[in-house]
């Protein structure tokens, strides 16, 4: 029977399709769940293409293909997402950035039967040596893999959880991950804050960057604020919700931003504002009484503080570039003015959104001692993540201390 990869009207036809040019009809081709290979007939190629989409949809979804372990990693986490209706949108949105980015176009094509525990540390050991991946991003990497694995095991897809103890023999091999965040320094953060106030073409992001160097909030939490949020009376922010990308929906054509609740049950605070943080709020609502508010609805929401030159909420992107071209406006005058003053310039890295917020606990930590306010401040679900923070908060103020006490130990 002839077949061609075009049919009688020109049109390119996809993988697995065919033309029969004696009896007029379209082929597909396509193997079932059991390698076995299948066609399906029709006389019109729209008609064609349906059963295709029903079949592929089939295979994604029925049962025979799951259980016989045909089907890739990449289509069970799909599918262990699926169920997993009580994750918090933050959680799920972190959960499917991180596995499209480094699990999706290589390993997760992957047949799942197919997958061994030395496949799954190979995979690790080359995110760390050859991707530059940190071992904290591949734990939430084997955050996402590991109950996907797990969910084919109870299934009886599989016998075993390959992901199962990879996660113990990597911290074995490239040491224990301390969790150090990166901070600014007091002086780095007061030369940042300090260049942009005032600035005149960057001083239009000082009250947005004070609030988040003043407050600590996630990055998804601060562009979610609203004006109802905030008691300028009793000089409180209500954290309780955050806005996060969210998958798009039909005939939409890209993600989009939608409420969530904070990423933890611990998130949802009320943060005291700072005298700087007050000061910025009220110069953002005096502005916007002449420039106008923010008018954008999400998922029934409205009255967001901050705004983009669109007139729309800010997002992490927003900001970040904000960074870089203040950080790179800032070092080129700050070199330039050290060469005349002949010193050596203080120089702000390269640094993203989060900075800010690990610099303020690092900044509260180095002037509170009771652990539990600032796990609260900072809405830590652990109480280990605030110790870790305070531990090298504190760490780096030994010296400091030690000078302070030799100061006085005359006097004891």
């Amino acid at each position: 029977m002839e077949k061609s990869r075009k049919d009688n009207k020109g049109r390119v036809l996809r993988k697995g399709e065919g033309y029969r040019a004696n009896d007029k009809r379209y082929q597909y081709t396509y193997l079932d769940s059991r390698g076995t290979r299948r066609y399906i007939y029709a006389k019109d190629l729209a008609k064609l293409r349906e059963r295709e989409e029903e079949i592929k949809r089939d295979q994604l979804e029925g049962i025979d293909n799951y259980v016989a372990g045909h089907i890739t990693v990449n289509e069970v986490f799909d599918r262990c997402m699926a169920v997993k209706t009580n994750l918090r949108r933050t959680t799920r949105a972190n959960y499917e950035l991180m596995y499209n980015k480094h699990v999706r176009h290589g390993f997760g094509e992957r047949v799942i039967g197919s997958v061994k525990f030395s496949d799954v540390k190979l995979f690790y050991h080359q995110l760390v040596t050859e991707d530059g991946i940190k071992p904290n991003t591949v734990g939430t990497i084997h955050s996402c893999l590991h109950p996907t694995f797990e969910m084919a095991v109870r299934d009886d897809v599989i016998r075993k959880n390959p992901c199962q103890g990879v996660l113990g023999e990597l911290s074995n091999d490239f040491g224990k991950n301390t969790g150090i965040r990166k901070a600014l320094t007091i002086e780095q953060q007061k030369a940042f804050i300090d260049y942009i106030n005032g600035h005149e073409i960057f001083g239009h992001w000082w009250p947005a960057f004070m609030v988040l160097l003043g407050t600590g909030c996630r990055c998804c939490e601060f562009i979610g604020l609203r004006w109802q949020d905030i008691d300028m009376k009793k000089r409180n922010i209500d954290i309780n919700h955050s806005l996060v990308r969210v998958k798009r929906l039909r005939d939409e054509p890209d993600r989009r931003l939608g409420v969530s609740l904070p990423k933890t049950e611990a998130g949802k605070r009320v943060i005291p504002m700072m005298d700087q943080v007050y000061e910025a709020f009220k110069l953002v609502y005096e502005e916007q009484l002449v420039t106008g508010f923010n008018e954008t609805v999400i998922e029934g929401m409205s009255g967001f503080i901050f705004k983009n030159a669109n007139g729309s909420v800010l997002n992490e992107q927003n900001l970040n570039a904000a960074i870089k071209r203040i950080v790179a406006s800032y070092n080129v005058q700050e070199e330039e003015k050290a060469a005349r003053e002949k010193r050596e310039p203080l120089l702000l890295p390269n640094f993203s959104v989060h900075y800010l917020r690990h610099t303020f606990c690092t900044r509260f930590c180095e002037n509170e001692t009771n652990i539990k306010v600032i796990q609260s401040v900072m809405g830590h679900k652990s109480f280990r993540t605030t110790m870790d923070v305070y531990a090298e908060a504190t760490g780096n103020k030994k010296q400091e201390a030690m000078q302070n006490l030799s100061a006085k130990w005359k006097e004891f």
